[in-house]
């Protein structure tokens, strides 16, 4: 305890400057720490929005009691978000208690809405006709899965629902039906947090650990020959480094406390949560407030093996022995296993991530990232000392042997740099990979509307909207029901696509054999549709005029061809006959049609795409091809996720940058002061300081571009996508590791001021 206290005295009785580094070491812990809080809050915040959407989520039964209570569960698309609807007639025994959130269950008549679909009925008043009744409340937060949700229960009677309602028994599943992020998913998801964030944190705290390391190491030093053991030595450095970790750690969680608080009101696009949802749970807490001091005291303790084992040596400023090379061996091994899976990619057949080779990725990648950063400084001294010795050049020769003696002070400002293109490369690999999960497999989405519950001007409107492609009317022929046989009425029956050879072209893959202004047949090589349908058949199609007059349309199935190419999921599939939009009768509108749109399958112009069509018409039905609603927000809560973690990873590595290059120019100052005493020139100095962080970091982004772009192959290979090889990807990555090359050097230049103070290199 003498020690310790010995240490906090040294800590804040050593002068401005040192009280400066120990307040930079804790503001620059407290960022890391309030990253680590995000991240390992984000499960608890998805585990949040899942168990209330499974708490809430009706337990049926196909038989009951007659008098029981029925329920009915909707889900269709408002715009981009899922518009959940629970119809509930309530029954005359044993009614079940009410869902969470609610007081009892709605009578007759009755709504309760969430928040959001409270506001939608004053924003957009035709939501009315998707609530039939009176709103008597809103459902408080516990049965609601996030703020924005569009969600609401409505009274009806029995008779309503009789012919599609399920006894309800209960409220209340194992699991959510819909899950925030899918298993599968939330893998990737924590791999891409864990490499963009986790692993620049770790080198992270380590560099504010190890701030000012040198005129620590000569204090320990004194401290050691004055007598003091060494155990007694290091509880005298511990001092520092684990106050400062600790205080770090306290503002961290602060700073996150109020981030949750900001955030949740704020949201992020496409995920909201309630503030208690990221509230700091105890293993998060006992996390940063135990395992940053123990870093930081890890940390310390290897820093301070010189200064008690030899500190005559430290004092003297004897010559250091080279970095260690165990480093590298976590690099050849983290590089074997990586170019091991790389090798299968050149196969027939690739390996994959399932069993053993899940972990062993991941194996590979970390322990490439760290060997990369523990081997930096063993190359940063190899390079050092042979170009100090053949350079010619005055500028070099300094700043070589400057290297060469302190080639770890030089590799705290260049590690996070490299680590943030390292982990940049990964990021590229996991978002072609989720994209390839979550994205729809064709280039088109095709949206359908029924025709019947849109007006003239709406489907006027809608093919108006922003980023629709094009569009056609899918139009089914009448079936007589009151048939013998109507089974056999039904094979016989065909759906049409109401389209030009210009609209067709941008809903199909490819078409041949198209003339604009006639009936033809559609054939799909790849598809069975219609091939039992003869030349010469006559269907008939109904259509209705504004008046309300009906009129009847025959056409014959016609032997000349249009062979065209679908796409997967698309609705021109469902066709076997082409009818060009002149040949329907003037002012009239197909009875049985639905109206198809086309757009970009990109999520981001799907989003759009769907938010048109609410603004055009609130209350209509759409039917995603080949996609649902929920899916699409996964995709969301994917992105926001993945964006998040690179810019947190951004922040860690522009923080580390910062904080190293801040105490590298308050520690060098008595070092360039003495040379510049000497008669070198301040030009000289500039040179002299660019060119100590500029090879080093050349090398080390190389090796950064090179390891990184094999570990994302790896990746890639063994997720089973399509794309194996990211080469469009290194152009981007070139650029920014240029960048990153240019603001270390500009950021080299306030180190040699334009004022001399000769009491900076007097004695300690």
């Amino acid at each position: 305890m003498t020690e310790f206290l010995l240490g906090l005295r040294l800590l804040f009785g050593a002068g401005r400057g040192n009280r400066i580094r120990f307040f930079l070491m804790a503001a620059g812990g407290s960022i890391g720490v309030c990253c680590l809080a995000l991240v390992l809050t984000i499960p608890a915040i998805l585990d949040a929005h899942d168990g209330r959407a499974a708490a809430r989520q009706p337990v049926t039964s196909s038989k009951g009691p007659a008098d029981g209570t029925l329920v009915l569960q909707r889900s269709d698309a408002y715009g981009s978000k899922p518009f959940t609807r629970v119809f509930v007639a309530r029954g005359t025994r044993g009614t079940p208690s009410a869902p969470p959130g609610l007081s009892e269950l709605p009578a007759p008549g009755e709504v309760f809405a969430s928040p959001r679909v409270h506001d939608l009925l004053h924003e957009a008043p035709a939501i009315k006709a998707l609530l039939p009744g009176r709103e008597r409340g809103m459902i408080r937060p516990a049965g609601l899965a996030h703020p924005d949700e569009l969600y609401a229960y409505i009274g009806t009677t029995r008779a309503g629902i009789a012919d599609e309602g399920r006894t309800l028994k209960g409220f209340g599943y194992t699991y959510a039906p819909f899950p925030a992020v899918e298993p599968s998913t939330l893998t990737d998801v924590r791999f891409a947090l864990a490499t963009l964030v986790l692993l620049p944190l770790g080198i992270f705290l380590s560099v504010c650990a190890r701030l000012s390391a040198a005129s620590r190491m000569r204090r320990l030093a004194a401290l050691r020959l004055l007598g003091l053991s060494i155990k007694g030595t290091q509880r005298v450095n511990a001092a520092e480094t684990v106050v400062a970790a600790l205080l770090g750690a306290v503002l961290g969680l602060g700073e996150y406390w109020l981030l949750n608080q900001v955030m949740s009101r704020v949201g992020l696009p496409a995920l909201r949560w309630y503030p208690g949802d990221g509230a700091l749970s105890a293993t998060t807490i006992a996390v940063c407030l135990i395992g940053c001091p123990a870093l930081a005291w890890f940390v310390g303790r290897k820093s301070a093996r010189d200064a008690t084992a030899n500190p005559l040596a430290v004092r003297r400023t004897a010559v250091p022995r080279p970095p260690s090379k165990w480093g590298g061996l976590l690099l050849v091994t983290g590089l074997g296993i990586v170019c091991g899976y790389c090798a299968t990619g050149l196969t027939e057949h690739p390996a994959s991530s399932v069993g053993l080779n899940a972990v062993l990725v991941v194996a590979g990648v970390v322990l490439t990232g760290l060997g990369l950063v523990l081997t930096l400084p063993l190359l940063s001294y190899v390079l050092a000392s042979r170009i100090a010795r053949s350079t010619q050049s005055l500028t070099l020769n300094l700043a070589m042997r400057r290297n060469e003696a302190e080639p770890g002070s030089t590799m705290r400002v260049v590690t996070g740099l490299v680590l943030l293109v390292y982990a940049a490369s990964l990021a590229q690999g996991v978002l072609i990979q989720l994209e390839q999960v979550t994205r729809p497999s064709g280039p088109v989405q095709d949206y359908s509307l029924p025709l019947s519950g849109l007006t003239s001007q709406q489907q006027r409107e809608l093919t108006d909207v922003s980023g629709i492609r094009t569009h056609a009317v899918m139009m089914d022929s009448w079936v007589d029901l009151n048939t013998e046989q109507p089974q056999a009425a039904f094979s016989s029956s065909v759906t049409a696509l109401v389209a030009t050879c210009a609209q067709l072209d941008r809903m199909a893959r490819h078409s041949e054999g198209c003339v604009d202004g006639k009936v033809m047949r559609l054939v799909d090589p790849n598809s069975s549709l219609g091939s039992d349908l003869k030349p010469g058949t006559p269907f008939r199609f109904r259509f209705r005029y504004d008046g309300g007059k009906d009129k009847n349309l025959e056409v014959t199935l016609p032997s000349e061809r249009i062979v065209y190419s679908g796409y997967s999921a698309s609705a021109v599939g469902n066709a076997a006959l082409l009818v060009p939009p002149s040949a329907l009768p003037a002012e009239a509108r197909p009875r049985d049609a639905q109206l198809v749109i086309t757009s970009s399958s990109d999520p981001g112009q799907v989003r759009g795409v769907l938010d048109g069509i609410a603004a055009v018409a609130p209350i209509a039905e759409i039917d995603l091809v080949g996609l649902n609603i929920q899916g699409l927000e996964q995709i969301s809560v994917v992105e926001t996720l993945l964006a998040l973690g690179m810019i947190m990873g951004l922040v860690i590595g522009v923080a580390a940058f910062l904080v190293s290059v801040t105490d590298r120019a308050v520690e060098r100052r008595a070092q360039v002061t003495a040379v510049t005493l000497i008669g070198a020139r301040a030009r000289t100095m500039r040179a002299v300081q660019c060119a100590q962080v500029v090879l080093p970091l050349g090398l080390g982004l190389v090796l950064a571009l090179v390891t990184g772009k094999l570990a994302e192959s790896s990746y890639l290979i063994t997720g089973g996508g399509t794309v194996r090889w990211d080469l469009p990807g290194v152009p981007l990555l070139a650029l920014a590791a240029a960048g990153v090359v240019a603001a270390a050097a500009a950021s080299s230049l306030p180190l040699v001021g334009r004022r001399v103070d000769p009491e900076l290199i007097r004695r300690d």
